[in-house]
């Protein structure tokens, strides 16, 4: 099964993309984690790669293309995959269906998390990351806010510098004026399933799995 999950910054894409990877045993492929371990690994697209951000650019569709098309056409995507942060743009979709074509892969099932711009900024300006577990929180849902529920560490959180109203706010902006326009391209190329991302992670989790059962029906 191939599902492309998206949606806007902070709307929960990871969680949900590790929680699908449990459930159905197929790979979390995350755009960010694969550029680095190509890069770490020194593959001759890696070298390329860390060249360009070592100068502080951001990685061409077309280098990044050719990352995502090595880890599908691995043997541990040969059952399927759940793809999180690629495409961003519409030109980057239309390079993911020259793989899928390539593949000769079934037509994807795009999730789509979404949420209302006010409860994005409020669920990020509240998230902090432990820096001893490295786990993430949200200040909101503890009653202790000054102490890690996954390891116990006091006095531990940190705030990521870009979880600011401000950058947040610019954030949500390139995400409607590019990735969200994504959608309106995959109409007749994908099974489109829309889920409310302001749910628990419970809820949402349990919608996208119901909604991605008849989507494999289809």
């Amino acid at each position: 099964m191939q599902i492309i999950i998206f949606g806007s910054p902070g709307v929960g894409k990871g969680t949900q993309a590790k929680i699908l990877a449990s459930k159905l045993d197929i790979p979390h492929i995350s755009t960010g984690d694969i550029l680095r371990e190509a890069i770490k690994n020194e593959t001759e697209i890696g070298n390329k790669a860390k060249e360009i951000v070592e100068r502080g650019e951001l990685v061409p569709d077309q280098i990044m293309g050719e990352i995502v098309k090595e880890v599908l056409e691995s043997e541990r995507c040969k059952n399927g995959f759940i793809l999180d942060g690629f495409p961003r743009t519409t030109d980057q979709a239309k390079i993911l269906d020259g793989i899928l074509m390539n593949l000769d892969r079934e037509k994807p099932c795009l999730v789509k998390l979404e949420a209302d711009d006010s409860i994005i900024i409020d669920r990020l300006t509240s998230r902090r990351t432990c820096n001893v577990c490295n786990n993430i929180i949200n200040l909101k849902e503890l009653d202790d806010k000054n102490k890690c529920p996954h390891c116990g560490a006091v006095d531990s959180f940190v705030k990521r510098k870009d979880d600011t109203e401000e950058v947040i706010k610019k954030r949500l902006v390139v995400y409607h004026e590019t990735t969200e326009t994504m959608f309106d391209y995959y109409q007749d190329k994908a099974n489109l399933l829309e889920v409310d991302g302001a749910q628990s992670i419970e809820n949402v989790a349990e919608e996208v799995l119901t909604k991605l059962s008849d989507c494999r029906n289809d």
